[in-house]
């Protein structure tokens, strides 16, 4: 199974495409960041997060999109752009059929590292470990994608 794990935001959308090859081993495929400018008005931005996921996703043909869930910011103005790149990506996956799955970032963290308030260095080393790659992925929010596809290939049977 190929899964599109999503972190997202509107000044940079990490994401992350693995395969799901056996009950113990998933694949990295692709992974990276989407990055918008930063004094780009909120409309083209979406446009382009759009336009980028939608090739991610033709080019990568997965079967699930795995995003993580907005959690409580202190940030109302960071909250709610974040929830516009989260509302953008899901459409992207709905219109290409995906289904989607969503994770709170402490769910994501517990799974991955077995403790719901690791740091970000703690989630990017269980990333680098799980999918067997020499460095970890950069920046965060690629890796943060990367964690979000990796606990729901841990959910499924194969």
């Amino acid at each position: 199974m190929r899964i599109l794990g999503i972190d997202p935001g509107t000044g940079i959308l990490g994401f992350g495409v693995i395969d799901k090859v056996s009950s113990s081993k998933n694949v990295l495929v692709d992974a990276g960041v989407i990055r918008t400018r930063p004094h780009m008005p909120l409309d083209e931005r979406l446009v382009e997060i759009f336009k980028c996921l939608k090739e991610i996703i033709e080019s990568s043909n997965p079967t699930v999109m795995v995003i993580e869930k907005l959690f409580f910011a202190q940030n109302v103005t960071t909250a709610i752009s974040v929830s516009h790149a989260r509302g953008v990506a899901m459409l992207a996956g709905k219109l290409a059929d995906l289904e989607i799955v969503e994770y709170t970032p402490l769910q994501i963290k517990q799974s991955l590292t077995g403790y719901g308030r690791a740091d970000k260095k703690q989630v990017q080393e269980m990333v680098r470990l799980t999918l067997g790659l020499k460095e970890i992925p950069k920046p965060d929010d690629c890796a943060d994608a990367l964690a979000a596809a990796i606990v729901h290939a841990g959910s499924l049977r194969v």
